[in-house]
């Protein structure tokens, strides 16, 4: 990671896609960034600048001149601070003032000043988006190298269906974090393609009971967008989630932890590393109830079999892969994260405590221990959790680079 945070700032145009912006915003701050917040005038129709203050603990800025800020040279020290200029939502009128040079209040003098990429994303009306006039801008912008990321289709505030909805926060946040992850590591796994599996699985008892766990698939997601920011192929093989599939990844979607592990199994051959952060159920019900099973006078034993241990099969299976796994433990942490690490022919395996609150499943965070083959130990402190998934991949991109020196060093050897 970078010593410091992403710095981002968040123009808020008035759209009624504004009260969305609270959302973007606590999601880039999860994500490790400091946000500084800027309001068009008309945005303040929309959502309060004391929520955004309160949010981002930064003041907010909206006129070009306020009492006791001497913003009008401040507009060239938040361009400076910035490492990105996020506009969300966008709305037809600002993009026409970016693409025509205006600087009439300051998010338009901010963009004038700004020398950080800006990503844009458009909300407005289905026939203000389809406007010649508002594509016209749209393609001035690309050409100086604004990144868009266009609206989604859907039901609109004016009551029609159409595209125009601003795109989901999710896919703005991981849009906005390739472009800042692309700057301190210059897509430095590209050429890599990471298999990587998240979130629980569920075995079926009847119709409407199954087995399952409390991940979330966070952990998994956040280790996916960044690799994706870094310049990796994603493969992501996910059980039941609510969250959004990161853009650009391949997503296979499982339910049993039999379907993940045929899948895995399937696509890893393509793979150069693979992680296995999901949380698979070690027992399913050894009989599925085609009917609901009815409530009796009597005690009900239910008869559990193993499932597949995907991660000893790939451990058996994986060649010249990066294999890391993950566990997620209660008590003698380093001791068990030890044994797993050995007996699945592991090289990475990162161990965390699955009882805490703060950093356990659900959680915005983590915290643990990353243990080597060598018996190297490092403690990783309290996170998010796609900051604690940029230190994985320094660990995996480092061990991929002694890896590959070894070969050569041994390639050039034989020829000596």
């Amino acid at each position: 990671m970078s010593e410091r945070p992403y710095h981002v700032v968040l123009g808020i145009t008035g759209g009624i896609a504004a009260y969305k912006a609270p959302e973007i915003l606590r999601q880039l701050q999860q994500r490790g960034a400091e946000v500084r917040a800027v309001l068009t005038r008309a945005a303040t129709r929309f959502i309060g600048r004391v929520t955004l203050e309160a949010l981002s603990r930064h003041p907010v800025v909206v006129e070009m001149f306020e009492p006791n800020v001497n913003v009008a040279v401040r507009h060239v020290e938040m361009a400076r601070w910035a490492d990105l200029l996020l506009v969300a939502p966008a709305t037809a009128h600002t993009l026409a003032r970016f693409a025509h040079g205006l600087a009439d209040d300051f998010l338009t003098t901010l963009y004038l000043s700004a020398r950080c990429p800006v990503l844009v994303a458009p909300a407005m009306d289905a026939e203000m988006w389809e406007n010649a006039a508002t594509q016209e801008n749209l393609a001035r912008l690309r050409e100086r190298g604004v990144a868009v990321i266009p609206p989604e289709r859907g039901y609109l505030a004016s009551g029609i269906e159409g595209e125009g909805r601003l795109a989901d926060p999710e896919q703005i946040v991981a849009r906005a974090l390739v472009i800042l992850a692309a700057r301190p590591y210059a897509r430095d796994l590209e050429g890599e393609h990471i298999l990587i599996t998240a979130g629980p699985t569920c075995e079926d008892l009847d119709p409407i009971r199954y087995l399952t766990n409390r991940s979330t698939g966070k952990m998994g997601y956040a280790l996916a967008h960044a690799a994706l920011a870094r310049g990796a192929q994603v493969t992501l093989i996910s059980g039941p989630t609510t969250l959004a599939p990161p853009p650009d990844a391949q997503v296979i979607l499982v339910r049993r932890a039999e379907e993940m592990y045929r899948a895995v199994l399937a696509h890893m051959e393509a793979a150069t590393v693979i992680i296995k952060a999901a949380a698979v159920a070690d027992y399913r019900p050894k009989a599925f109830s085609p009917t609901k099973l009815k409530k009796t006078g009597a005690d009900l034993t239910l008869a559990l079999e193993r499932t597949p241990d995907i991660l000893a099969e790939v451990g058996r299976r994986k060649g010249s892969r990066l294999l890391v796994g993950f566990a997620a433990e209660t008590e003698a942490h380093l001791e068990h994260g030890r044994q797993k690490l050995l007996q699945k022919n592991l090289d990475l395996i990162f161990i965390n405590d699955a009882a805490s609150a703060e950093t356990g499943f659900a959680a915005d965070e983590n915290a643990g221990f990353l243990l080597d083959r060598e018996g190297d130990v490092v403690e990783l402190p309290r996170m998010s959790k796609y900051e604690l998934a940029m230190r994985l991949l320094d660990r995996v991109r480092e061990r991929l680079a002694r890896r590959r020196g070894d070969a050569h060093r041994e390639r050039a050897e034989e020829r000596g």
